[in-house]
C-alpha cells in the first residue's frame, strides 16, 4: 500500500479514536478524575495502545484531559465556576446568532434540522448518553454554520466540549433528559415559522434551564 494511503488510514484512525473518546468524556463514561491507560482503553475500542495515546494527545491540547507519567491520562475535572462561565458565554453567543440567521436558513433545510433534532429526543429515549452528545453536538453546531462564521462555530464547539454536557447521567436518572432533548423539536418548529426573537429566546432558556438542571442532585 503506498505511504500516502497508510498516513490517510493512520489518520483516520486517530480521529475515529478521538471522536469515541471524546464522547465518552462528554457523556461521562470515562469519569473526571479517573487514570485511565492506553492500552486499557485501547482494549475497550479494539484497537491498538498507539492510536489512542496519539488521540488522547489531541484531548490533552483540549483540556479534556491530562497526562500522568508512567499511568496515562487522567480526565480533568471541572467545577461549577468554570460551568457558569461557559454556559454565559453561551448565552451570549448561540442565541443572538441564530436568532439573526433564522430568516435566512433555507425552507429546504428545515426537514433535515428537524431530523437531526429528532435524533436527540431518540437517544435520549433509549438512555444512550454518547449518541445523545453527538446528536446535540451536530444539530447546535448546524445552526451556528448559517453565520458563515468559521471561529464562531470551532469557540462554541470548544466550549461545549469544556462542559462536556455535564450532568447528562443525572438528568436521565431524573427522567429528564427526553423533556430537555424535545426542546430542540420545539427550537426548528420556531425556526420554521421565522421569529427570530423567539428562536434566540427558546435557546437562551434551553442554554439557561439545561445549567439549572445540572446543578440538581441525581435521585438516589
Amino acid at each position: 500500500m503506498p505511504d500516502s494511503f497508510v498516513q490517510i488510514e493512520k489518520i483516520s484512525m486517530r480521529e475515529r479514536i478521538s471522536h469515541a473518546l471524546r464522547a465518552a468524556i462528554i457523556s461521562g463514561e470515562l469519569e473526571p478524575g479517573t487514570v485511565y491507560s492506553a492500552p486499557s482503553l485501547g482494549t475497550r475500542f479494539g484497537v491498538s495502545a498507539t492510536p489512542v495515546r496519539e488521540a488522547m494527545l489531541d484531548l490533552v491540547r483540549e483540556d479534556l484531559v491530562e497526562i500522568v507519567p508512567n499511568k496515562g491520562f487522567r480526565v480533568t475535572e471541572i467545577g461549577e465556576s468554570a460551568l457558569d462561565e461557559i454556559t454565559e458565554l453561551r448565552l451570549l453567543i448561540e442565541p443572538a446568532v441564530v436568532g439573526k440567521v433564522t430568516p435566512s436558513i433555507p425552507s429546504a433545510d428545515i426537514d433535515e434540522l428537524r431530523e437531526l433534532a429528532q435524533k436527540i429526543v431518540d437517544a435520549a429515549a433509549a438512555g444512550n448518553l454518547i449518541e445523545y452528545t453527538e446528536a446535540d453536538r451536530i444539530f447546535h453546531v448546524r445552526l451556528l454554520s448559517y453565520a458563515k462564521n468559521g471561529r464562531l462555530t470551532t469557540l462554541v464547539a470548544e466550549l461545549r466540549a469544556h462542559a462536556r454536557l455535564y450532568g447528562l447521567s443525572a438528568l436521565l436518572a431524573r427522567g429528564e433528559l427526553e423533556q430537555v432533548a424535545r426542546e430542540h423539536l420545539t427550537i426548528v418548529d420556531t425556526i420554521e415559522r421565522r421569529d427570530p426573537e423567539a428562536v434566540a429566546e427558546l435557546l437562551r432558556e434551553h442554554i439557561s434551564q439545561t445549567r439549572g438542571r445540572w446543578a440538581r442532585p441525581a435521585v438516589p
